[in-house]
């Protein structure tokens, strides 16, 4: 299964959730679980943001070799679920491609329907899509130019519905690729520790 996420700029709440995807796939032994990011409005060549960097790192992820990238339709194309951090750009991702909206969520939204359905798949997702009602809007914020603890709510929050979301859906949609065929990296994480105390903690809610 390979995971597009979608924010603006592409150095903080996408970046977060490609690199926790990554040591998430790591440390739960599913190497056919990649991930990639990229923004709408991407400060293309830039590293993650120095505070989401830290945030990541403590949350067991690793920025190594990170360089923000535009969207382009080429990776919608590759992906096989694309989330995005808020509605408004779920709905400009699905309008890039002929298809693709069927595996295109929020992050917040797929996570919520999982959690009500106890759907296994990005198929079943999309079949009950429309069949809930839901308060509010489905949005992570961006906390560029907020404090170091806006930051770590956002990765917080981020870990708290992603990590859920690939426990049900990535052993059922493994893909079975050569090494030379799997798109993306999974990178060792530079400390899995902490992201195995905040998945244990998540086990014991």
């Amino acid at each position: 299964m390979h995971v597009l996420f979608v924010c603006n700029s592409n150095v903080c709440r996408s970046v977060i959730a490609e690199r926790l995807t990554r040591a998430f796939a790591t440390h739960n032994g599913l190497p056919g679980l990649t991930a990639e990011s990229a923004g709408t409005r991407a400060l293309v060549g830039f590293p993650a943001e120095p505070l989401a960097a830290e945030t990541i790192a403590g949350l067991g992820g690793d920025t190594t070799g990170f360089k923000a990238r535009k969207l382009v339709p080429e990776m919608v194309d590759r992906a096989d679920l694309v989330l995005t951090m808020t509605e408004a750009l779920r709905d400009q991702v699905a309008e890039l491609a002929f298809g693709v909206a069927p595996r295109t969520f929020t992050l917040i939204e797929a996570h919520r329907i999982a959690k009500v359905t106890g759907a296994k798949s990005i198929a079943a997702l999309h079949r009950a899509r429309n069949d809930l009602a839901y308060v509010g809007r489905e949005n992570i914020a961006d906390p560029i130019g907020l404090s170091p603890e806006a930051f770590v709510e956002v990765g917080d929050r981020i870990a708290e519905v992603l990590f859920p979301l690939l426990s049900a859906l990535a052993p059922h949609e493994q893909t079975k690729l050569s090494e030379d065929e799997r798109p993306g990296l999974v990178i060792e994480p530079g400390g899995t520790r902490p992201l195995a105390a905040f998945l244990a903690a998540q086990r014991r809610r």
